[in-house]
């Protein structure tokens, strides 16, 4: 048998211009939540190049997939993300704001998450098949992270339903165990309907929806006060109904976003936002039409596998920057506003570093791979992974691929996106994931232990998926 950490690591270092390749095509072709027509075709074609038998238009959705290699037990999935961001077209490796002409970018960095974890696959896959092991490898092609819930709309219809463990990644500017809990939400669209008129002439005969939906907002701005601390309410006006003054609005609409620690607790908060919702309407005599859009639950950390993928972290060790690196990073700090640059920690924090930020003392890029220390602390935001780690005992690690302070959806994340500096932490990702995945393979003990730890969470906590069987993925402009 090949000793599993040599073996990753050549492989990785062999193939480092294919996976760079990759994440460079999925980086040049951004596309927003389910149209990502062109990166989920390109990466389940380089599956079907590798050996893996590739599943197609899984759940209902036409740039979901599933690529599979191997047979029997155990099943070990890798999640992969592929979607960008509407608004964050930029030009790579620059270090001031260049727009491209289609505003659309990797903001999140998921032409990085995506490739990390088909890297991480096809070691895998090779290893198995270099060693004639059994085992199945599956690669997720999860469409839709970006305000689309695309997983969770997954796990609904059964995806995962065979997977023994998951195990995921997230570009960031920290090298960390992802191991905080998360935010579930719903998002909702709230739409009003009233009586278009002219209005100077005959106002009193229209009934404006934007009033409707300004009332709404204030409404739901006095609620803010009155529900718990650690819950988010966010909005955006979709639709204004025009943009002619002397017309009252017949037509408008805003898309919520609601979160908080469980999803008991968002159901609770999007009750009252739906009862301030219907205030609005009677208030301005317009009719009402809630269209719920996604949701997600919160995520669920599996302290075991946790600590298999963070000993692996620690035995692959971090490649130091170069001087070119270290200076290209240097001017995306110079490039972040101050309230931006003083906020740094509490960005890594997000990610699972728990220090006080010292070792970067005139440093701009990580250098060191945080302590893991398991907490209760919760992320303050959401990822649709928090489905599969519901169905699926799951880890996630976050490996540094950006300046520290770089914050997620900004130019300056879609500007890093292809850096040599991203390409090595997707790299260092994809080699922790490949080694965790094969522990489990090679000593079914450990996924015992892993798998434990998963039922007796799942015996006292039940799983119901927060999206309603009638809901149905929809794209960015549709939501």
């Amino acid at each position: 048998m090949k000793d599993t950490r040599s073996y990753i690591k050549q492989y990785l270092a062999k193939n480092k211009a294919l996976f760079q390749r990759i994440s460079e095509y999925i980086y040049q072709h951004p596309e927003t939540r389910f149209e990502e027509y062109e990166s989920s075709r390109f990466l389940a074609s380089e599956c079907e190049q590798e050996g893996f038998i590739v599943e197609r238009g899984v759940a209902d959705m036409e740039t979901a997939f599933v690529a599979t290699y191997g047979s029997g037990s155990p099943i070990i999935g890798f999640l992969g993300e592929f979607d960008a961001l509407s608004g964050l077209g930029q030009e790579p490796n620059e270090t001031e704001y260049k727009p491209v002409k289609v505003d659309v970018g990797h903001g999140c960095g998921h032409n990085l998450l995506g490739t990390g974890s088909l890297a991480a696959a096809f070691a895998v896959k090779s290893y198995i098949e270099a060693n004639g092991l059994s085992g199945t490898v599956k690669f997720f092609g999860c469409p839709g992270e970006e305000g689309g819930s695309g997983k969770t709309f997954m796990v609904r219809e059964g995806v995962f339903d065979e997977v023994d463990a998951a195990l995921t990644w997230h570009p960031s500017p920290a090298n960390a165990i992802m191991s905080l809990s998360s935010l579930a939400n719903y998002q909702i669209a709230f739409k009003f309907k009233g009586i278009p008129s002219h209005a100077a002439n005959s106002p009193h005969l229209g009934r404006s929806a934007l009033d409707a939906v300004e009332l709404m907002n204030v409404g739901v701005n006095y609620l803010r006060e009155h529900i718990i601390p650690e819950a988010r309410l966010h909005y955006a006006v979709t639709n204004t109904g025009g943009i002619s003054p002397n017309v009252v609005q017949a037509n408008a609409e805003v898309l919520y976003l609601i979160r908080a620690p469980k999803v008991t607790q968002v159901d609770e908060i999007y009750q009252r936002v739906c009862e301030i919702a219907e205030g609005a309407a009677k208030m301005t005599g317009t009719e009402l039409g809630i269209n719920f859009d996604k949701a997600c639950s919160n995520y669920i950390p599996n302290r075991k596998l946790e600590s298999l993928l963070y000993n692996h972290m620690q035995e692959l060790g971090i490649e130091q920057p170069t001087d070119k690196e270290k200076a290209f990073a240097e001017k995306i700090w110079s490039s972040l506003t101050d309230v931006e640059r003083g906020g740094y920690l509490e960005v890594i924090k997000g990610f699972g570093y728990g220090g006080d930020g010292s070792e970067f003392a005139g440093k701009y890029l990580s250098d060191s791979i945080a302590e893991y220390e398991p907490t209760e602390g919760i992320l303050p935001g959401s990822t649709d992974v928090s489905d599969v780690s519901w169905v699926v005992p799951t880890a996630q690690l976050t490996a540094s691929t950006s300046a520290l302070g770089t914050p997620l959806h900004t130019w300056q994340m879609t500007s890093q996106g292809i850096s040599s500096y991203a390409h090595k932490g997707m790299l260092r990702a994809a080699g922790a994931m490949a080694l965790t995945s094969l522990q489990l393979l090679l000593n079914p003990a450990e996924l015992i232990e892993v798998k434990q730890e998963f039922h007796a969470f799942r015996e006292k906590h039940p799983y119901r998926c927060p999206i309603p069987n009638h809901v149905q993925p929809s794209k960015l402009e549709e939501g």
